[in-house]
């Protein structure tokens, strides 16, 4: 937002609305946070969203899973056909951005119309909130190892002094773009990924060059073992794009007279095809070297003079989809009811994603880390996709933005005493059902009746879907956006 105005506190939409400038500039801080984005500042085009979901998903992280997904045993061919369908549940992000123009407010708002004003203020800090943090943490862990390598390259040994100044250097880098926010995104989001994609065109040459296409390990997966392993891969690549409840905070902008096929396809294509690419990038180049440390694995088979570039490249896909996230996790705490701007919330989320990545890098294995957490997450974010999601289909994509941003008891989203009991049961429900089935770091109940397959994704999501749906069917506010009301 171009204005040199403080960013509006939460609660006073229409002190901001009546002294915004319409501009929407790149190089300004953005005024807005949590508030509603008049018809008068919208502006763009969804095709814009297509590069923002782009440059995001060029990243280490992609390169790490997929070459994990042959080390849990895995042929070639499996690891791609799970790539490929964990991936297609970028559907489910697409679908949720439609909701950004219908509205003008980001999503930690619209989801009061799914558990209540109050109900939605414990959600967007028990899941919005740390989930977007945790994810912070592991992205920035995986950008911190790739410039580990690169200082080591310029002859600087990695001390744990050296590591902690990376992590806050890249930290730093990556709030700025989200202190600054959407305008600049969407402008610098074009070009990094038209960088990103000729780097890794070469990246995929020398790959490509060394991939055993036969690649069968020593000994194959059979029978429950197989499946049990290509139900945890899915669900370790369905966490990226079940994460994204959050993808109605870069389409708000849009004018609400946007296509919603354009917006749900535009998100969800521009997640997809890189995420499908460098993801099986990851799985093949296992096939010729060891995944188990990704950088310098790949390292052997690029040109040398290619390995520094290699490893800005995966520094700054990552700071890209780390800048989306902390841009999120700014706008959930403001939305949990804390009277702070928007650039502070930003700043105290990367402070918490910094602790937690130290911890990762210097204490823990991170290998170990991204996998438990990607699988242990799905738990909570599979069945607050499927609550969203199902949300957006009962109201047809309708939200009334002005409405969702009246916290009082005169509000429609307020339900019974500000909770939307049918949100908070389809959620809970879902997650006790994910939890019941799931099988990493611990192993539930139905998971073990059945041999360790792990059902949590699949049961978690469809539970969440079918009691959200059968108690909101008759609900006022859900027949009035039907209704277009």
């Amino acid at each position: 937002m171009a204005s040199t105005i403080p960013d509006p506190l939460p609660g006073a939409p229409a002190a901001h609305e009546a002294t915004a400038p319409p501009e929407h500039r790149a190089g300004r801080i953005e005024a807005h946070g949590i508030d509603h984005i008049p018809d008068a500042e919208r502006r763009g085009r969804p095709r814009e969203l297509f590069s923002v979901w782009a440059a995001a998903n060029v990243n280490y992280l992609s390169l790490v899973i997929g070459g994990a997904l042959v080390l849990m045993g895995l042929n070639l061919w499996q690891a791609v056909a799970v790539i490929i369908a964990g991936n297609l549940l970028w559907v489910f992000t697409g679908l949720v951005a439609t909701s950004g123009p219908a509205s003008g407010t980001p999503s930690e708002v619209i989801t009061r119309a799914l558990f209540g004003v109050i109900g939605n203020r414990v959600q967007n800090a028990l899941v919005g909130w740390t989930v977007s943090v945790c994810y912070f943490a592991l992205n920035l862990a995986a950008a911190a190892v790739a410039a580990f390598a690169l200082v080591e390259r310029a002859g600087i040994p990695a001390s744990a002094g050296v590591k902690v100044a990376v992590v806050v250097v890249i930290a730093a880098i990556t709030l700025t773009i989200s202190v600054v926010g959407h305008g600049l995104i969407v402008k610098l989001y074009l070009p990094i990924t038209l960088g990103l994609a000729a780097a890794f065109a070469v990246v995929a040459y020398s790959v490509i060059g060394h991939t055993d296409f036969s690649y069968t390990p020593a000994e194959p997966l059979t029978g429950l073992d197989l499946w049990a392993t290509v139900i945890a891969a899915l669900t370790m690549m369905a966490s990226g794009p079940l994460s994204y409840t959050t993808s109605a905070d870069f389409a708000r902008y849009l004018p609400r007279s946007t296509s919603r096929k354009a917006v749900a396809g535009w998100t969800a294509l521009g997640a997809f095809v890189p995420s499908v690419i460098v993801c099986s990038l990851g799985a093949f180049a296992a096939t010729a070297v060891d995944m188990t440390d990704p950088q310098r694995g790949l390292e052997t088979i690029l040109p040398g003079w290619f390995t520094p570039v290699f490893l800005l490249a995966l520094v700054l896909g990552t700071i890209s989809i780390n800048a989306l996230t902390a841009y999120s996790a700014g706008l959930a705490l403001q939305a949990v009811g804390l009277r702070i701007r928007r650039s502070v919330s930003v700043i105290f989320d990367g402070i918490a994603a910094v602790s937690m990545t130290l911890y990762g890098l210097l204490v823990s294995n991170f290998l170990d880390t991204v996998s438990n957490a990607l699988q242990m997450i799905v738990v909570l974010i599979g069945p607050g996709m499927a609550v969203y999601a199902t949300d957006v289909v009962l109201r047809k994509g309708r939200y009334d933005g002005l409405a969702l941003t009246d916290e009082t008891p005169r509000s429609p989203f307020w339900y019974t005493a500000g909770v939307n009991w049918a949100g908070v049961v389809g959620l809970m429900a879902g997650v006790t059902a994910a939890a019941l089935c799931v099988n990493t770091l611990y192993t539930g109940p139905i998971a073990a009746a059945l041999g360790g397959l792990d059902l949590s994704l699949p049961a978690g999501m469809t539970v969440s879907a079918l009691v959200y749906a059968v108690l909101m069917r008759n609900d006022r506010t859900v027949l009035a956006a039907r209704a277009g009301a």
